[in-house]
């Protein structure tokens, strides 16, 4: 099914405004996360986290609850195993705050919340903060490796400045997304810390949106053999048109996907579902307004290719042919 038909959108005579909006929107982003910074989770710096047996089974709500009463704020609580089997991660900062053991303080709150149900402590395990500070750096690597390694990839498929092109949109992508989770946060719209789901969502973006933007390249490539002699930007724009209706399909699946997962998949799954959501619509646009506009920024300020004139005297004879027609 295709929502869009044959479409001639003129997307790279536009490219200087969503350049402006693009680079604003990811200078705001850096100094957000630089004022308000990122909650991490327990995976980046450093907790405790126990298993504990509660039978007869509770609600999640109710020992989220009574951990955050005794002063662990901000939780997290999984199933482990059985129903009656839960897992609690105490980040160090709530920790340090409360100034106890944590297994004790958060056994003995359930305890108390729970008078009359029969209590296990199956095991307590402690994070501590250089273990969490070297998972930080080693997913910063991670991003980094798998950007430098798609940009490897789109050289050696395509060209140089084409990978230039997807790399510029990738870290855009990333840019965005993490911006989005600080302010989110910052406005209490959500409770969104960065821990190990919110990296593979991270990662799985890339992967997404490197996916739309080779699919527009490839189609570059095959118009290029066909319309031999095109002037690039209009070459440019006719694939972007021809891959559109693809493009807006995917994204829409994929997006009522994501929208279950974020309104109805709990607190635990918030993070992965967020990240992926804002990712995959900054990917999108990325795609189509960003990767393609950078190569032609790049052939005509770096190798003073002259594409914008010759482009203009196309659009303009299309303009009054239309018009008379």
């Amino acid at each position: 099914m295709e929502f869009f038909g044959k479409t001639n959108i003129d997307f790279l005579g536009k490219r200087r405004l969503f350049f402006f909006v693009s680079l604003t929107t990811t200078i705001v982003g850096l100094l957000t996360v630089t004022m308000w910074g990122l909650e991490y989770g327990i995976d980046f710096e450093g907790g405790t986290e126990i298993a504990v047996e509660i039978r007869p089974t509770p609600d999640v709500g109710d020992i989220r609850a009574a951990v955050s009463a005794a002063g662990f704020r901000g939780a997290e609580i999984k199933s482990y195993g059985k129903p009656s089997q839960f897992l609690i991660r105490a980040k160090e900062s709530t920790i340090t705050e409360t100034g106890q053991d944590p297994a004790t303080a958060i056994m003995s709150a359930l305890e108390k919340r729970f008078e009359g149900h029969t209590l296990i402590l199956i095991k307590s395990d402690k994070v501590g903060p250089k273990i969490g500070a070297e998972m930080r750096f080693n997913a910063l690597v991670a991003v980094i490796i798998a950007v430098i390694a798609i940009l490897l990839y789109i050289a050696f498929r395509f060209e140089f400045v084409y990978g230039l092109g997807a790399t510029v949109a990738l870290v855009h992508d990333v840019v965005i997304a993490i911006s989005a989770i600080a302010i989110v946060h910052h406005l209490g719209l959500l409770r969104i810390e960065v821990n190990q789901s919110v990296l593979a969502a991270l990662l799985t973006v890339l992967g997404f949106s490197i996916n739309d933007t080779v699919i527009i390249f490839d189609r570059i490539r095959e118009n290029r053999e066909r319309y031999k002699g095109m002037n690039l930007i209009k070459l440019m724009n006719l694939s972007i048109n021809e891959t559109l209706s693809r493009t807006i399909n995917t994204v829409l699946t994929t997006i009522l996907v994501l929208l279950a997962i974020l309104l109805l998949g709990g607190e635990v799954l918030q993070g992965f579902a967020f990240t992926m959501l804002v990712g995959i619509i900054t990917g999108t646009y990325s795609s189509i307004f960003i990767a393609s506009a950078f190569v032609v920024w790049f052939l005509q300020t770096v190798r003073k290719m002259d594409l914008e004139s010759e482009y203009r005297r196309l659009r303009e004879a299309e303009q009054q042919a239309t018009a008379q027609a």
